[in-house]
């Protein structure tokens, strides 16, 4: 391949939290991140294409013709909005990866990078989960159908990669639970973080307004199970180094280190502190113990991934924390909720 070929690096899902911390950090950093080559991104919305629709798919992949993808897209919820409707995620999540895999082998693509989510591990198994786990096991009952979809990928990765050419490859990154700015901050839809920072804003700002000086971020469950947190931007420099470094047809865990889990009540009391510190007051977290917990945990290793990228280093949940609270704030009015 030519230096000066310009290639094309298409991203699916790319509106959403991890498609446009992506597209932050080309801004940024520029293309140069994947070492020799010339790389143009073209970020993917909905609005573009019904990823869903075998022939809208097609038609998307004939007018870019990709050198490589990303698949982000993904329809998503937080922990209710999977328990309510586990069928729906299923069938729409298994169309769209068929789809969007279907034509990345039909047209060639060099590399496609799909992303899965811990969430796909089975429930009853040994700690910490690992990349060889995936397929011991049912899921968790509460997302059993956004996981089972996600896993399929894994099951379609392999057959494309044993069907092409040794020169093309059908691989998967596996991230922990993300959190960043320009994440869907819905009270009713969204994952967890953004979820309590939107309750958190909405409490503190009602406290101001009255003239208090305390506000409450009420928890849904106990706050006792345990996550592993990765910050967009870092998981966005993740991806990107995938997409240039990583050649191997296994999935890979993108998490922090096991000693980075921490328990939903710490991510309240943090997003609390964050809140309260922007409005200047104390804000404390209550549990709504009629709500059911979810998943207890999913510690996963990155042990992999250190021997692979031993110097990458992962932002502090405090910091991104911070930052993301700071954020929403500042863009209330324009955040999807």
């Amino acid at each position: 391949m030519s230096n000066n070929e310009t290639e094309c690096v298409l991203v699916t899902g790319g509106s959403g939290l991890v498609g446009r911390a992506i597209e932050e950090l080309i801004k940024v950093e520029g293309a140069h991140l994947v070492s020799n080559r010339k790389l143009q991104f073209v970020f993917l919305s909905s609005k573009d294409a019904d990823l869903t629709d075998k022939e809208q798919t097609r038609k998307l992949f004939s007018r870019y013709r990709p050198n490589y993808v990303i698949n982000l897209a993904a329809r998503v919820g937080g922990l209710y909005a999977n328990m309510n409707d586990n069928e729906s995620f299923c069938h729409v999540n298994t169309l769209i990866n068929e789809n969007v895999l279907y034509y990345s082998n039909e047209f060639n693509v060099k590399k496609c990078i799909s992303s899965l989510s811990t969430c796909i591990f089975p429930d009853k198994i040994d700690y910490p989960l690992d990349e060889s786990k995936i397929h011991l096991g049912p899921p968790h009952h509460s997302n059993w159908g956004y996981s089972i979809a996600k896993r399929k990928i894994d099951i379609l990765n392999r057959q494309y990669n044993q069907d092409t050419k040794a020169d093309r490859l059908f691989t998967a990154i596996i991230p922990s639970n993300v959190y960043g700015a320009f994440d869907n901050f819905s009270l009713d839809e969204s994952h967890v973080v953004p979820g309590l920072i939107h309750k958190a804003f909405l409490s503190a700002k009602d406290a101001t307004s009255k003239g208090l000086k305390k506000a409450r971020l009420v928890v849904c469950g106990s706050g006792k199970p345990m996550r592993q947190f990765i910050y967009a931007p870092d998981l966005a420099k993740l991806i990107v180094w995938a997409l240039d470094k990583y050649d191997d047809p296994e999935p890979l865990l993108l998490c922090p280190d096991e000693s980075d889990e921490i328990s939903i009540k710490q991510v309240a009391t943090t997003i609390c502190k964050c809140m309260g510190e922007l409005y200047g007051i104390k804000m404390h977290v209550e549990n709504d113990l009629d709500k059911s917990d979810g998943q207890f945990k999913k510690t996963a290793t990155n042990g992999k991934l250190r021997k692979l990228y031993p110097e990458f280093t992962f932002t502090p949940f405090e910091v991104g924390i911070n930052k993301v609270v700071k954020w929403f704030c500042d863009n209330y009015d324009v955040a999807r909720k």
